[in-house]
């Protein structure tokens, strides 16, 4: 009886350190796409040349994870335009990821 209280005691464990690094990898995939948002919109609203690699890099992996933010807003001035729709593409991946990686640690 014992064997078995010790056994379901260590599944317990192991099931919450399954879901506690579940939880983690979830937070921190909206943790790099809120980071390569925020760094695609520095680059653009800094005028950092286009050409160059490292900000074609960002804007290549922004645009498939601004969803369907990065054209929600239209406004004429495309520096305005990356600001507002992949910032909030940025504040959506942050908050999201939060909030999956909660609802993970609660119901795991």
């Amino acid at each position: 009886m014992a064997q078995h209280a010790d056994s379901s005691k260590s599944s317990g464990a192991a099931r919450a350190q399954v879901v506690g690094v579940i939880a983690a990898v979830i937070k921190w995939i909206g943790l790099i796409c809120t980071l390569v948002l925020v760094i695609h919109v520095l680059l653009t609203v800094g005028s950092a040349n286009p050409a160059n690699g490292i900000t074609s890099f960002f804007a290549d992996v922004a645009d498939p994870i601004a969803l369907g933010f990065k054209d929600l807003f239209t406004p004429s001035d495309p520096k305005l335009l990356v600001l507002v729709n992949y910032g909030i593409a940025a504040l959506f991946w942050l908050i999201v990821s939060s909030v999956v990686a909660r609802i993970v640690r609660r119901f795991g």
